[in-house]
C-alpha cells in the first residue's frame, strides 16, 4: 500500500483559547514536500493562547520530519506561546526530544574587537612569516637538489642525463614556437611605436638603437623568463604536487632516493640550460620583427638596420641580458618546487599552489631583473 504524503491542518481548540495543529501521513524526507509551504505559514503565524501539535496521526517519521516539528515548537516558544506535543509516543517522541531547541549560534567575531594597529600590521607580519618560511624551504630544496644528485649524473645518484635532456626538450625546445611568435610581435611593436614618435624629430634611424639596447638588455630575457614561469613553472608545480598527492614522493624516500634530488635537480639543470638559449632565440626574433617594421614604416633596409645595430650594441648589451637568465631560471625552478612540495591532498590545494607558483615566480623574475639593473648601474656596465 503506498504511503500517504504528509498533511497538516489547523483548528481552534474547544472554547477558543488556543489552536491545534493536526499532523498526519508520512513525515519522511521523500514525502514532506507537499506541506512545506503550509508549514512555513503556520510557523510564521502569530496567535494567542496555547498550542497543541497533534502527532497521533503520523504513520512514519524520520529526522527530517522530526526537525520540522522541533522547529515549529521553538518558533512558537519564541512567540511566547505554550506549545506542546500531543499523541507523541515511541519514535516520534525520541526523535523530537533528541533534537536541540536551537541551532548553535555562530561563534563571536573577534575581528572587530582588535585594535587598528593589529588589524593593519597583523597581515603584514603573517606575510613576512610566510616569506621567511618560503625562503628557508627554497634553500633546503636547492641544497637537497645538489646533494641528492651527489654532484654527478648516473644510476647511483638517481639522476640520469636522459632525464635532463627530456626536461630540456619539454621546457626549451617545445617552447620555441611561442617564444618566436611573442618576441617577434614585441620587437615589432617597440619598433613601430619608436618610429612613430621619433618621426617628429627626423630621427627614425635611432629606433634601431632603441630596439637593440632595450631588447638585449631588458625585454628579451624578462619576457622569456615570465613566459617560462607561466608555462614550465606551473607544470613543475603541478607534476610535483600531483606526485605528492599520490604519495609517490614517499615511495621514493622508502626505496632510499632523495626525492628532491631526483625530481627537482633535473628540472633545475634543464631550466638553467633552456632559458639562456630561449633568450637568444627571443632576441633574434624580436630584432627580426623590428627590422621588418622599420622597413615598412621608415624605409630602413636590412643592411642599414644591421649596420646601425652594430654601432649601437656592444658586448655589455648582449652579456647583461644573458647573465640574468640562469639566475631567473633557478628562481623559477626553486619557487615551483617549493609550491609543489606544499600541495596538500586535495585538487583545490593543487590549483591554489599552481597559481601561487606562477605569481611568485613572475615576482621573483622581476625582482631579479631590478636588482641586476641597480647592480649594472653601480658598476657602469
Amino acid at each position: 500500500m503506498p504511503s500517504q504524503p504528509a498533511e497538516i491542518k489547523a483548528e481552534d481548540l474547544p472554547g477558543g483559547d488556543g489552536e491545534r495543529y493536526i499532523l498526519a501521513g508520512e513525515w519522511r524526507n521523500h514525502s514532506i514536500s507537499p506541506v512545506l509551504k503550509a508549514f512555513g505559514d503556520l510557523e510564521k503565524s502569530s496567535g494567542s493562547g496555547s498550542l497543541e501539535i497533534d502527532v497521533s496521526g503520523i504513520d512514519g517519521i524520520d529526522t527530517s520530519g522530526a526537525w520540522l516539528i522541533r522547529r515549529l515548537l521553538s518558533a512558537k516558544a519564541e512567540q511566547g506561546r505554550d506549545a506542546k506535543l500531543v499523541g507523541a509516543e515511541g519514535t516520534i517522541e525520541e526523535l523530537v526530544g533528541a533534537l536541540p531547541e536551537k541551532t548553535l549560534a555562530p561563534p563571536p567575531n573577534d575581528q572587530d574587537k582588535r585594535s587598528l594597529f593589529d588589524r593593519v600590521f597583523s597581515p603584514v607580519g603573517k606575510t613576512m612569516t610566510e616569506f621567511a618560511g618560503d625562503f628557508v624551504a627554497a634553500m633546503h630544496i636547492l641544497g637537497s637538489a645538489v646533494r641528492g644528485a651527489q654532484l654527478k649524473f648516473g644510476r647511483g645518484s638517481g639522476v640520469s642525463p636522459a632525464s635532463v635532456v627530456t626536461h630540456i626538450d619539454r621546457m626549451g625546445v617545445r617552447a620555441v614556437p611561442i617564444i618566436l611568435l611573442m618576441s617577434f610581435l614585441i620587437g615589432a611593436i617597440i619598433a613601430q611605436q619608436g618610429a612613430f614618435q621619433l618621426r617628429y624629430f627626423g630621427a627614425e634611424i635611432f629606433v634601431v638603437d632603441l630596439v637593440g639596447i632595450l631588447q638585449l638588455r631588458e625585454i628579451g630575457v624578462l619576457i622569456t623568463a615570465i613566459m617560462i614561469a607561466g608555462r614550465s613553472g606551473s607544470a613543475i608545480t603541478a607534476e610535483i604536487g600531483s606526485m605528492k598527492m599520490r604519495e609517490e614522493i614517499d615511495a621514493l624516500t622508502v626505496i632510499g632516493l632523495n626525492p628532491v634530488g631526483v625530481l627537482v635537480f633535473p628540472r633545475l639543470v634543464a631550466l638553467t640550460i633552456a632559458l639562456p638559449l630561449l633568450t637568444i632565440v627571443a632576441n633574434l626574433s624580436a630584432l627580426y620583427g623590428a627590422a621588418v617594421i622599420t622597413l615598412v614604416y621608415s624605409g630602413i633596409t636590412f643592411d642599414t638596420f644591421l649596420s646601425r645595430l652594430k654601432e649601437a650594441v656592444d658586448f655589455s648589451s648582449v652579456a647583461s641580458g644573458m647573465i640574468k637568465a640562469p639566475f631567473m631560471a633557478l628562481a623559477i625552478g626553486i619557487v615551483a618546487a617549493v609550491e609543489g612540495m606544499k600541495v596538500g591532498g586535495s585538487a583545490e590545494s593543487l590549483g591554489q599552489h599552481v597559481t601561487s607558483s606562477v605569481v611568485k615566480s613572475i615576482f621573483a623574475v622581476i625582482l631579479i631583473d631590478a636588482m641586476f639593473a641597480i647592480f649594472y648601474s653601480a658598476i657602469d656596465f
